[in-house]
């Protein structure tokens, strides 16, 4: 039963006022993005009650775009922060392995995950990764006492750098891109002994009021626009502004599809993914291809990474290495003449991964428009759908085959189409 003074705390009003101290340090690039951090500071205070703890991930593409700034009221703001510019994966383990994990904020990430020190760093990203869902624990020996230690990964996490964040991080991450700041825009300056006292009784407010609610924030399901992994990372935050009320809610789910949109644009596909793409387009309407065309076709565009892909280029064991991943394999298939029997793929053996990988070819995802300068309390920008059924994406044209010179399927030439005679799977 809802006590009388947990009944008093007007959530909604708290975030409002978390809302504003965002806006006065720090120019986001939409209010859907305040919304969104401001969700997500306030989902910190309630991390008993969550299965997964999202990461919130603030990236920019070059110094002076306020991500520091950002981080600041963040950590003034957030429950118990542990802020650090490096740390080693046996510090990392050490400090949350508590039943009340501090929230983790890593500024400077991009010389943690950077090309240079990535694989050096590899078990403070597995930590990140497991630490995204509840009893996911790391094993360790204890030679001392000769058992096996069991240590807690679940901490919620901030990581702000230039650059984006390995992509297993930003798949289970609220991910902001910041931006420089344009000619007449501005903020007030953030100074840590004046400013940081107001930030702390803040948080002391999103404490009393996130904790005096966690059974029902424990038993909330709330209505998710997303799905899968996308659907456990904004779940936390949805279910804050659900127990707020207000226009909350609608803002809240608002900034999950257009932020995980926004997300997925950016995301830069795996090779893999791109060469299943790319196989798509260089198949056009054709049912099979030799392999030697299927090479030529992937390397027509130079904007492509087979132009150049390893030491000897993409080579015909290569292109089947990377495809065995999703079952597809090539087969001696028999193509009309001049051709005869050769080495090559069957469309039909591309179907199923195209279906479960790649968009859908006859769709297109809106680019977002321009947000105002200084975000408003808005939960929507011009030109967008918000509906549960994810932003509209108006038809184009399917993209024409690759062709080049002298293969097969080209214009001008006299060489019959490809076709299956026999052969395939």
């Amino acid at each position: 039963m809802t006590s009388k003074k947990t009944a008093a705390i007007d959530g909604g009003a708290i975030l409002d006022r978390l809302h504003a101290a965002l806006t006065r340090y720090v120019i986001l690039p939409s209010a859907e993005a305040v919304d969104a951090v401001a969700l997500w500071i306030a989902a910190t205070h309630a991390q008993a009650a969550w299965a997964h703890a999202p990461r919130l991930v603030i990236r920019a593409p070059e110094k002076r775009c306020g991500k520091s700034r950002l981080l600041d009221v963040v950590e003034g703001t957030c429950h118990l922060p542990l802020i650090t510019v490096n740390a080693s994966p046996a510090a990392v383990y050490r400090a949350i392995g508590s039943d009340t994990p501090p929230t983790l904020l890593v500024d400077e990430a991009d010389t943690i995950f950077g090309a240079a020190t990535a694989a050096a760093n590899e078990d403070l990203r597995g930590l990140l990764n497991a630490g995204h869902q509840r009893n996911r624990p790391a094993l360790r020996y204890d030679a001392n006492t000769q058992r096996v230690e069991k240590i807690p990964t679940f901490a919620m996490a901030a990581l702000a750098g230039i650059g984006a964040m390995p992509d297993t991080i930003e798949d289970r991450a609220v991910v902001v891109r910041m931006r420089r700041r344009a000619p007449g825009e501005s903020v007030a300056p953030y100074r840590h002994r004046r400013d940081r006292p107001a930030l702390a009784a803040l948080a002391a407010d999103l404490t009393d009021w996130l904790t005096a609610n966690l059974p029902d924030l424990e038993r909330a399901e709330p209505a998710m626009p997303l799905e899968d992994r996308a659907a456990d990372t904004w779940e936390p935050l949805i279910a804050v502004a659900d127990l707020a009320a207000g226009d909350w809610p609608a803002r809240a789910r608002a900034a999950a599809l257009i932020l995980t949109t926004d997300r997925d644009i950016a995301a830069v596909a795996s090779d893999r993914i791109r060469l299943l793409n790319d196989c798509r387009a260089a198949f056009g309407d054709d049912d099979a291809l030799p392999t030697a065309v299927l090479l030529d076709r992937l390397k027509a565009d130079p904007e492509s990474p087979w132009t150049d892909h390893g030491s000897s280029n993409l080579t015909p064991l290569k292109l089947g290495t990377l495809l065995r991943e999703y079952d597809i394999r090539s087969a001696n298939i028999r193509f009309g003449p001049p051709i005869g029997q050769v080495k090559g793929y069957s469309r039909a053996d591309f179907t199923d991964a195209w279906t479960r990988y790649c968009p859908p070819t006859d769709t297109t995802t809106p680019t977002p428009p321009s947000q105002p300068s200084q975000p408003s309390h808005s939960s929507s920008a011009p030109g967008r759908n918000l509906g549960w059924d994810g932003p509209v994406r108006p038809t184009q044209d399917s993209v024409p085959a690759l062709t080049s010179p002298g293969t097969a399927g080209t214009d001008g030439t006299d060489t019959p189409r490809l076709r299956v005679i026999e052969g395939g799977r």
